[in-house]
């Protein structure tokens, strides 16, 4: 069983690797420098099983586990963080939810489009002045009858303007009480529900991030999603499949950054010799490769935890934490290893750079990771 696993997890790797060498590596840095959301390329993501890795065969899915889904994004992330963001929001978050607390209509409705990157799936928790303080959310959902009337706006949301359905909490019940949040699921188009201001970011800059407004936006109750009250819990057990996520995006881009340092430092004379030979270059590689490892071994006993049914409320945060953390430190070094060259867009370096930081904000910065590790282990 072991041996299939290891087998089907290389298959989708040098799977995944060179679709992003042929669709993804020829237009990394035009989409970065336009900011240039390539809604298509996650169509054909799509027709290769990547957008529903998690869902199952009946609904349109890869019917695949948390170990080979972490393999495909840090394959993508390799290549283009931004497109490994995406994928991850999408396939985690959006899709997720709807997986882990749909009713079966919602399920047939929504998974299948889903899955098969018909539709792109955005997912409503931060807002402006409540990100970590998320139980604060001010968008409200009042019952009206067999509706609801959702006000108010959501940011820094992934696919906040393209998205073509989006799963949102908002309060049901007073501020920062328990229970206090529902989860709906909306389809673009409906009326009062409209994509905002595209942030013009530091990095992943392919990965769009937006907005998303709701103004007497008036809904069915049949788009609501589990219970009242659920949302708020609902959303931390999708965080814990996220936080895996973010982990194996990070994971990409140190792989990113560290196969580029190690070419240029074998190809780049100086003295007569390749930089590599230098210990203070060699030294700098050496810990590069081990906080890789490490981060990766974190990566994947999560996976495996969440593959197995099991609690990974700990691991995930530590997963994420370590692997955000060892991305920023990889990129760094990267760039002091290409030196000036570090510095020009010209190299691959600084683009690893940018996009790395995100990874210890996004989904729980490494605060709250932090947080979360230190709770669980004093219980």
């Amino acid at each position: 069983m072991i041996n299939e696993i290891v087998e089907n997890q290389e298959l989708i790797a040098q799977s995944v690797r060179d679709l992003s060498q042929r669709l993804i590596r020829p237009h990394v840095r035009e989409w970065d420098e336009a900011q240039h959301f390539p809604a298509e390329l996650f169509t054909q993501l799509g027709e290769q099983g990547l957008m529903g890795m998690l869902v199952p065969m009946r609904y349109g899915g890869a019917g695949l586990g948390y170990r080979e889904y972490v393999t495909a994004i840090a394959e993508l992330s390799r290549v283009d963080g931004a497109v490994g963001l995406s994928m991850a929001a999408h396939n985690s978050l959006c899709t997720n939810h709807i997986l882990l607390f749909g009713n079966e209509q919602q399920k047939q409705t929504y998974l299948p489009r889903l899955a098969t990157g018909e539709w792109i799936g955005a997912w409503g928790l931060t807002e402006p002045n409540t990100g970590s303080d998320a139980g604060n959310m001010r968008t409200t959902a009042v019952r009206d009858g067999d509706s609801w009337i959702l006000n108010g706006a959501k940011n820094f949301i992934t696919h906040g303007r393209s998205g073509n359905v989006a799963v949102v909490i908002a309060r049901t019940g007073e501020p920062n009480t328990s229970r206090n949040a529902t989860a709906f699921v909306i389809e673009r188009g409906t009326a009062g529900f409209s994509g905002g201001r595209k942030e013009d970011k530091l990095g992943m800059r392919a990965s769009e991030t937006a907005e998303m407004i709701f103004q007497d936006c008036r809904i069915p109750d049949s788009q609501r999603l589990g219970e009242v009250g659920d949302g708020f819990v609902q959303s931390l057990k999708v965080l814990d499949g996220g936080r895996i996520s973010i982990a194996a995006l990070s994971l990409g881009i140190a792989y990113g950054a560290y196969d580029a340092a190690l070419a240029y430092s074998q190809e780049r004379q100086q003295f007569g010799q390749p930089i590599a030979s230098f210990q203070a270059i060699a030294f700098k590689l050496a810990d590069m490769a081990t906080e890789i490892e490490a981060a990766k071994l974190l990566t994947y006993q999560a996976a495996d935890l969440k593959d197995e049914g099991k609690s990974v409320t700990k691991e995930s945060a530590m997963a994420k934490l370590f692997a955000s953390e060892t991305a920023v430190r990889v990129a760094n070094e990267a760039v002091q290893i290409f030196g000036g060259y570090g510095y020009i867009k010209d190299f691959p370096a600084e683009k690893f750079y940018r996009d790395a930081k995100l990874c210890t904000i996004g989904e729980g910065t490494s605060e709250i990771q932090k947080l979360v590790i230190s709770r669980q282990i004093l219980k």
